[in-house]
C-alpha cells in the first residue's frame, strides 16, 4: 500500500436526471393526486435534490413505513390511469409466471394474459412508457432466444441424470422454438419472491431453514400472502413515479402525456440488426467508440462513471481516499559495476541509478549478509537479487544461484526477465539459466543440472527431485552462492513449516560438501515481522532489513464500492448482483482505456464474471473488446497461462479476470486499475491486491466491491479500518511433530543422521526422534525408517496438492482438446453428467464423465443458467490410536484416522438471478478421503439434559465444535481451514419424520490437507484439548449475545451458515466434558424459534475401538499449578 496517509474524497453527490427520466417510484389507486413509500438510496450521505432555483427541496414528512413520500396534487390524466391499469396486470402476470416452471416472460408467452385483465391490446409502446417511468425496475429488451433454454441438447437422454417429473414441466414450444431468432423479454428486476419449501407437516409454503445447495430436489414454492406483499410493493412503487413525474412535469409547464410518449421511443426496443447493432441498447456518450491507447486521468474517469445512469451512489461515505504520489528516492553502490551491466541495466529497463532500498540491500550482499527486503509490491524487489548474481557470474562462470518461487508462473516471469538482462553481458550470454519444475521435459533435465548456472525452481522440486539426488547436484551445490526465496510472505502456517525444513535440509548438505559460504537473499510484502520470519524459515541469525520503501508510486485513488439494492429507492429488495455490478465497472473502466484486473475469491466466481463481462459487452455492442479481456486461474492448462501471461505482458490484452493466482508479484505489464469482488479474506490480501495496479508510476485506481456478506458490509460501513489496520504478523510451527519428523526422515535418506551434529537443523527433539523412530547403524548413525521407504520425500506433502487430475475436453464440433485438468476433490462436486462447466466465461455442458479414466467430456452450449451440486458429508472415525484423558472429569479424548464420505446425489439448474428452473437427480458413487483427527464423545449426562429441556442436540454439537476451532490458533499454528469439523444441514436436523440417517453424539475434528496422515495440526490440538474445552466454556459462558455469535459459537465459514445452533446447548455439552456442575434449572426450556427440535438425529455416540491387537494407553495430562490429566 502506498506510504502516505489518504486524504478523503467527498462523494456526497446527489443523483443526477438522465436524459429527463424520473426515479423509480411507484402507482396509482385512481386517476386522483396519491401517495406511497419509498426507501431512501444506498451509498454515501443521502442529499436532498436541488430544484431548478438551486434551493434545497423542503424534507418531506416520513410515513409509519420509513419511506419519502411523493404526492401530487395535479389529478391523473386518463393516459396515465391506463397505464397504470397495464402496470398493475404485467405486474400481476409476471410474478405468477416466477412461481411456476420455467416460463421464460416474453412479450408473446404474456401478452394474453394481460390482455385478459385489461381488456385491451397490449402495446410495446404501453411498456416503454412504464420502463421510462421505472427504468431501473424494468427490464424490456431483447435477448437471444437460446439463452432462454432449460433442457439443452443431450441433457433429457442423459443416462447419469434424470429429471423429477412431479416437479419440472416441458417448455412450450420445444427446444427448437427458440434457436436462431431473439425474443423480447419482460422482467421485473427490482426484487424477488423469496425461495420457500413445503411445510412437511402442513403442506403449507414455508422459509427455508438452510441453504439451496443442501436442498432437497424439489422446485421452490411461494406463498399467496409473500406474493402479494411484492405485487403491492411493486404496484406502490408506480405510483411514486407517475406522481414524481406528474410533479416534474408541472413544475416545467410540459403536457405529461406528450412527454411520456416523447421519452419512452427512447425505450422501446428493437431487434438487433446483425450489420448495424442494436440502437435500442444502452449507449454512453462519454465511451469512447475504440479502447484509446491514452487513456483520460483516473480521476477524470471517476466522475464520468458518477455521471452515468446506472451510478445511484455506489462509492460509500468516506469511502474514496486518494494517496498522493510520492517521489522516488536514491542511494548508490559501495562498489563499482561493470560497463556491461550497466549497459544491461540501461537497455533492458533504462535504469539509470538505484532506488535507496535497492542500493541498500545489494551494499548488505555485497558485504556478505544476509538480506531480507519488504517493500510495496512493485518496488524493483527483483533487481536486489538480479545484480549480486550477475555480478559474481562476471567474476567467476562457476558461480551457480538458486531462484525459489511459490509458483511456476512467477519462476517463468523471472527467467524472461533475466535472460534479458544477459542478452547485454559481455560475456555471459551463452550460460545456461532455465526453469527446473515439474514441466521440464526430462531430456533437459540433466543439462540443466550439470550445466546451468541459474535455475528457477520451487520448494516442491527442491523436496521430491533436488534434495534426495544430492549425489547427482554436488556440483551445484558446492558452488551455490546465492539462494533466493521470493514472496516469502507465502511460506506461512503449515506450507511455512515444511518450507522451513527444506531450507535446513539444503544448508545441511551444502555444509556436508564443503559449501557455508551460500547467501540468502529473500523478498516480501509489507508484514509485520519480516526479519524474524526470515530467521524462522532459513534457521540463521544474523539477517539485514531492508523496509524503507525508495521507489516511486503515482496517484492512487481508493474506491469502497457497495453493491446497490436491486431498486435503488428500496433497500427491502436487498442488494443487486455483485458480480452484475463488478462487470458493469470492470467494462466502463477497459472501454475507457484503463488495463484492469479483476480479482475473484474462488474459480467460480471467476468464470461466472469473465461470462458476466461478456454479456455486459454484447449490451453495449462492443463485443469486439472481448478478444482482448481473459480469465486466468488455477486448473487451466500450463501452456493457456503462459499464453496470457505473455499476451498481458506484450498488452494485448486489456483486462484481465483472476483468482489469487495473479496476487503474487508475476509482471503481466503496466496495470491502471484492481478490482476486487469481494473482501478477500484478510486485509493482506486486499493490500497485496490493491498493489498490482500502478505499476509504472501512472495514477491508478484500486476498487474493493462490497458483496452481501456481513464481513464486506462491515468494512462497507467501516471503510477505514481497511487503510489503519496494522499488518498481521506471520507464524511457522517448527514443533509440530508430524512435519518435523517427516522431513527427518527425509534428511536421514540424503544423508544419515548424527543427532550431536545435526540438532542445530532439527532442533532438541531430534535425539529422541532419531531412537525412537530411526534405524541406527554400528557406527551411530541414523538412517530412513523402513515405512518411508523407497522414497521418503513422496511421503511427506507439502502442500495440499493431488494426484491424478480429471481432464476436461471439448468434444464440441469434433473439436476433442482438453482445455482444463480439475483435482480429484474438486472434480467430484464440478462435474457431473448433464451439469454446467464454466470455462473463460462459456457455458459447457458435461456429456460424459468417467472417474475410473479421470475423463470429463464437454460440449459448448449457449445457455443463461448454471448448475449448483446437492450433497451430503459423513465424517467418522476409523479406530482409536491415542487417548486422553480430561483433568477432572470422565470424559476422554481420542486420536486417528478419520473418514471423510461425501456423496453427490442431484443438482439443481439456476437462473443468474438464483431461481431454480430444474432440479436433476444423479447416480454417483460416494467419495472417500481419509485423514487424521480427535474427537469426543459427548456423555450421556448431557443428552439426557438436552432432552429432559427439549434442546436441539445437534445444535448443541455444532455449536460446541465451532467454539473449540474458533480457539486452536491459541495453542497451534494454524491457518483458518487447516483443522475442520462436521457443520451440522438444518433439512435433516429440523425434519418433521423419522430419517435413517442417524449421526452419533460427537465432537469431530480433522485435518484438511496432508492426505490421510493428516498435517499435523490436530495432533498437536489434541495434546491441549482440556485447555482448549476450558477456554470454549469460558467463552461461551462469556458472551453476553442470546442465540450465538461469531464472539462464540458461530463461524464465518461454516459451510451451513450456523443455522443449526444451540448456545444453551453448547454449554451443557463443554461443561459435562470438563466435568462442571450444570444449572439445569437455568436452562431454556423448549425448542428455540430459531432451532426447532425436530425429529432427533443423533444417537448416543458408540466407542471407536482400537485396531484389533493393538493396545492403547490412557495419557494422563499434567498442567502446572496442580491440575493433572494425564
Amino acid at each position: 500500500m502506498p506510504r502516505s496517509n489518504a486524504a478523503a474524497v467527498s462523494d456526497q453527490v446527489a443523483n443526477k436526471r438522465k436524459r429527463r427520466q424520473p426515479k423509480d417510484a411507484s402507482l396509482p389507486n385512481g386517476s386522483g393526486g396519491s401517495s406511497a413509500a419509498a426507501k431512501a438510496s444506498d451509498g454515501g450521505k443521502k442529499l436532498q435534490r436541488a430544484n431548478k432555483t438551486g434551493e434545497a427541496v423542503p424534507p418531506l414528512s416520513r410515513s409509519s413505513s420509513s419511506g419519502s413520500l411523493v404526492a401530487s396534487d395535479m389529478p391523473w390524466p386518463e393516459h396515465f390511469t391506463r397505464l397504470g391499469q397495464t402496470h398493475k396486470a404485467l405486474n400481476l402476470v409476471f410474478t405468477f409466471c416466477c412461481t411456476r416452471k420455467h416460463l421464460a416472460t416474453t412479450f408473446p408467452n404474456i401478452k394474453a394474459a394481460v390482455e385478459a385483465h385489461i381488456k385491451r391490446d397490449l402495446l410495446i409502446e404501453d411498456v416503454a412508457q412504464i420502463k421510462a417511468l421505472m427504468p431501473s425496475s424494468v427490464n424490456f429488451a431483447y435477448v437471444d432466444g437460446e439463452m432462454l433454454q432449460v433442457h439443452v441438447l443431450g441433457d433429457a437422454n442423459n443416462a447419469g441424470a434424470r429429471r423429477r417429473k412431479e416437479d419440472v414441466f416441458a417448455e412450450p414450444g420445444g427446444e427448437s422454438a427458440t434457436e436462431g431468432r431473439e425474443e423480447l423479454l419482460f422482467e421485473f428486476v427490482d426484487g424477488d419472491l423469496k425461495r420457500q419449501v413445503q411445510h412437511i407437516k402442513t403442506g403449507e409454503p414455508t422459509n427455508p431453514t438452510k441453504r439451496l445447495r443442501d436442498e432437497n430436489l424439489k422446485m421452490p414454492v411461494f406463498s399467496q400472502k409473500h406474493m402479494a406483499n411484492l405485487i403491492n410493493r411493486r404496484n406502490s412503487k408506480f405510483i411514486l413515479a407517475v406522481n414524481a413525474y406528474l410533479n416534474r412535469c408541472a413544475t416545467e409547464g410540459v403536457d405529461p402525456v406528450e412527454a411520456i410518449q416523447r421519452e419512452s421511443e427512447y425505450f422501446v426496443p428493437t431487434i438487433t440488426d446483425p450489420e448495424g447493432g442494436n440502437s435500442s441498447l444502452r449507449q454512453f456518450p462519454s465511451l469512447p467508440s475504440q479502447i484509446p491507447e491514452e487513456r483520460k486521468l483516473i480521476s477524470e474517469i471517476i466522475e464520468d462513471i458518477k455521471g452515468m445512469d446506472w451510478y445511484t451512489g455506489q462509492i460509500v461515505h468516506d469511502g474514496h481516499r486518494v494517496f498522493d504520489p510520492q517521489p522516488p528516492i536514491y542511494g548508490g553502490l559501495n562498489f563499482q559495476l561493470s560497463q556491461s551491466m550497466v549497459n544491461a541495466l540501461y537497455n533492458t529497463r533504462g535504469i539509470t541509478q538505484f532506488y535507496s532500498h535497492q542500493a541498500e540491500a545489494i551494499n548488505n550482499l555485497h558485504e556478505g549478509h544476509h538480506v531480507i527486503v519488504s517493500t510495496s509490491t512493485s518496488s524493483g524487489k527483483s533487481l536486489i537479487y538480479q545484480v549480486p548474481v550477475l555480478h559474481e557470474l562476471e567474476k567467476d562462470r562457476n558461480t551457480r544461484a538458486m531462484y525459489i518461487f511459490p509458483t511456476k508462473a512467477l519462476a517463468q516471469d523471472q527467467k524472461r526477465s533475466l535472460k534479458e538482462m544477459l542478452r547485454f553481458m559481455d560475456g555471459l550470454g551463452d550460460i545456461i539459466v532455465e526453469t527446473f519444475d515439474g514441466d521440464t521435459p526430462m531430456v533437459d533435465r540433466n543439462l540443466i543440472r550439470d550445466e546451468g548456472r541459474v535455475i528457477f525452481t520451487n520448494p516442491d522440486m527442491l523436496h521430491i527431485t533436488i534434495l534426495p539426488q544430492e549425489e547427482s547436484w554436488r556440483t551445484f551445490l558446492k558452488n551455490l552462492k546465492f539462494v533466493v526465496v521470493d514472496e516469502l510472505h507465502v511460506y506461512n502456517g503449515l506450507f511455512g513449516s515444511h518450507v522451513a525444513f527444506i531450507m535446513r535440509r539444503l544448508r545441511r548438505i551444502c555444509a556436508a560438501v564443503g559449501n557455508r559460504r551460500v547467501k540468502f537473499i529473500s523478498c516480501s510484502a509489507t508484514v509485520a515481522n519480516p526479519e524474524n520470519h526470515m530467521k524462522t524459515i532459513f534457521g540463521i541469525d544474523k539477517v539485514r532489513l531492508t523496509d524503507f520503501d525508495g521507489s516511486p508510486s503515482g496517484r492512487k485513488e481508493f474506491l469502497c464500492w457497495n453493491t446497490p439494492y436491486k431498486d435503488p429507492q428500496d433497500p427491502s429488495s436487498g442488494r443487486g448482483n455483485t458480480i452484475e455490478e463488478s462487470a458493469r465497472l470492470f467494462v466502463q473502466l477497459i472501454l475507457c482505456g484503463v488495463r484492469t484486473i479483476a480479482f475473484c475469491r474462488v474459480r467460480k466466481q471467476c468464470e461466472l464474471l469473465i461470462g458476466a463481462v461478456r454479456t455486459e459487452l454484447a449490451s453495449l455492442e462492443r463485443s469486439e473488446a472481448m478478444a482482448r479481456i481473459m480469465a486466468y486461474r488455477g486448473g487451466y492448462t500450463p501452456q493457456d497461462r503462459r499464453k496470457i501471461e505473455r499476451e498481458m505482458f506484450e498488452g494485448k490484452l486489456i483486462g484481465i479476470v483472476a483468482t489469487n493466482a495473479l496476487e503474487l508479484g508475476v509482471d503481466i505489464g503496466s496495470l491502471d486499475a484492481v478490482i476486487t469482488m469481494g473482501f478477500p479474506y484478510t486485509i493482506a490480501n486486499l493490500r497485496q491486491q490493491s498493489g498490482r495496479a500502478g505499476r509504472r508510476n501512472k495514477d491508478s485506481l484500486s476498487v474493493l466491491i462490497g458483496d452481501g456478506f456481513p464481513t464486506d458490509q462491515y468494512y462497507m460501513d467501516n471503510p477505514d479500518e481497511i487503510f489503519t489496520k496494522p499488518n498481521c504478523a506471520l507464524q511457522v510451527d517448527l514443533e509440530n511433530m508430524l512435519v518435523l519428523e517427516g522431513h527427518i526422515q527425509c534428511a536421514a535418506y540424503e544423508m544419515p543422521i548424527r543427532p550431536a551434529e545435526d540438532i542445530v537443523y532439527f532442533g532438541e527433539n531430534l535425539p529422541e526422534i532419531a531412537e525412537e523412530r530411526m534405524v541406527c547403524d554400528s557406527l551411530g548413525f541414523y538412517h530412513c525408517n523402513e515405512r518411508f521407504r523407497p522414497y521418503p520425500s513422496k511421503f511427506v506433502p507439502i502442500r495440499d496438492t493431488e494426484d491424478g487430475h480429471f481432464a476436461v475436453v471439448d468434444i464440441s464440433n469434433g473439436r476433442n482438446a482438453v482445455i482444463e485438468e480439475v483435482e480429484p476433490s474438486r472434480a467430484y462436486f464440478t462435474i457431473y453428467e448433464g451439469g454446467i462447466f464454466l470455462h473463460q466465461g462459456l457455458t459447457y455442458l458435461v456429456k460424459e464423465c468417467s472417474p475410473e479414466r479421470k475423463l470429463a467430456k464437454v460440449e459448448l452450449v449457449k445457455v443463461d443458467w448454471t448448475t449448483q451440486q446437492r450433497d451430503f458429508t459423513d465424517i467418522d472415525p476409523i479406530e482409536t490410536e491415542a487417548i486422553r484423558r480430561i483433568p477432572g472429569s470422565q470424559s476422554r479424548a481420542f486420536f486417528g484416522p478419520i473418514k471423510i464420505r461425501a456423496t453427490v446425489f442431484g443438482f439443481f439448474k439456476l437462473d443468474k438471478k438464483g431461481h431454480v428452473l430444474d432440479a436433476v437427480e444423479v447416480d454417483n458413487l460416494p467419495i472417500e478421503i481419509l485423514s487424521k483427527g480427535m474427537w469426543l464423545d459427548v456423555p450421556k449426562s448431557a443428552l439426557d439434559i438436552l432432552k429432559s429441556r427439549s434442546l436441539n442436540i445437534a445444535g448443541a454439537i455444532h455449536a460446541a465444535e465451532h467454539a473449540i476451532l474458533s480457539l486452536m490458533p491459541n495453542f497451534v499454528i494454524s491457518m483458518p481451514g487447516d483443522v475442520r469439523t462436521e457443520c451440522k444441514v438444518a433439512i435433516k436436523e429440523f425434519a418433521k419424520r423419522e430419517t435413517s440417517r442417524k449421526r452419533p453424539a460427537r465432537l469431530t475434528f480433522y485435518d484438511a490437507k496432508g492426505g490421510a496422515g493428516g498435517s499435523g495440526i490436530s495432533t498437536k490440538a489434541f495434546e491441549f484439548i482440556d485447555l482448549l474445552l476450558k477456554q470454549a466454556c469460558e467463552r461461551v459462558e462469556a458472551c453476553h449475545c442470546h442465540e450465538g455469535c461469531v464472539e462464540c459459537i458461530c463461524s464465518e465459514r461454516c459451510k451451513e451458515a450456523n443455522v443449526v445452533m444451540s448456545k444453551a446447548g453448547s454449554g451443557v455439552i463443554l461443561k459435562s466434558l470438563l466435568g462442571l456442575p450444570i444449572d439445569v434449572d437455568a436452562l431454556p426450556w423448549g425448542a428455540d424459534e430459531t432451532v426447532p427440535a425436530g425429529i432427533e438425529t443423533v444417537v448416543e455416540a458408540e466407542e471407536v475401538r482400537p485396531k484389533p491387537g493393538r493396545r492403547v494407553e490412557v495419557v494422563v495430562i499434567e498442567r502446572e499449578g496442580g491440575e493433572t490429566s494425564k
